[in-house]
């Protein structure tokens, strides 16, 4: 069976860097790159189109909604799924890394580590990197489940996906699957990726004090719902 993998880029107001992401994301030749447009009031959908991408749109703010508006266009035929953010700080020279313990049967989803790889420096702010490091201590004690890092760059194997029934409509969503995917007992790898500062606009979630403390909320209440749910 031929393997095929699905990109899907949540973009919210990504217009000065998107179009840099997909120019360097074609070298790297997945077969379907999905851009989720979040409610932008940018170019980002046009930037998309022109560059060769599927544009979704799904107008309800929330990067788990988008994640699962992107999920829903994914063609039949993808046997992979890989998410990266579209801000130009992910590598995508680091897409093939993600995606070959997969297609080898050694894993059922990969994560991509910034704390194990190389960070350009500033590319985490100190509230990332406190909260990334208090987040995996809870998912050790609470759940038993050893990760270093939450990045928003993985791929995973599509049936696995399915299996883990996500749900979270928002900053939640990277924990949520990785606490799913230890739960039901997915082998799960971590690798070591590059991370960049943003090459363009401004982040939602570090780029104000606001959005930091909404976003560190939500990953501890997604936490306390997956250990306490029945």
């Amino acid at each position: 069976m031929t393997e095929r993998v699905a990109v899907i880029i949540p973009a919210l107001n990504e217009e000065e860097a998107l179009g840099g992401t997909l120019e360097a994301l074609a070298g790297h030749a997945p077969q379907q790159v999905i851009v989720v447009d979040n409610g932008s009031t940018d170019r980002t959908a046009e930037v998309a189109r022109q560059r060769g991408a599927q544009v979704v749109v799904e107008p309800r703010r929330g990067y788990g909604r988008a994640c699962l508006a992107g999920i829903a266009a994914v063609e039949p035929g993808a046997n992979i799924v890989a998410f990266m953010d579209a801000d130009g700080s992910d590598d995508e020279a680091d897409l093939s890394r993600l995606v070959a313990p997969l297609l080898s049967g050694e894993a059922d989803l990969v994560i991509g580590s910034r704390v194990r790889g190389e960070r350009e420096p500033d590319s985490l702010s100190p509230q990332q990197r406190f909260g990334n490091w208090l987040a995996t201590r809870l998912l050790r004690a609470l759940f038993g489940a050893r990760y270093t890092d939450l990045g928003p760059f993985r791929a995973i194997r599509r049936e696995a996906l399915e299996r883990l029934g996500m749900r979270d409509t928002n900053f939640g969503w990277t924990i949520e699957m990785q606490i799913k995917a230890h739960q039901k007992r997915l082998r799960v790898r971590e690798i070591p990726v590059r991370y960049r500062r943003r090459r363009g606009g401004k982040s939602k979630i570090s780029g104000s004090l606001r959005g930091s403390i909404g976003a560190g909320a939500k990953i501890l209440w997604t936490i306390l719902r997956c250990r306490f749910s029945r």
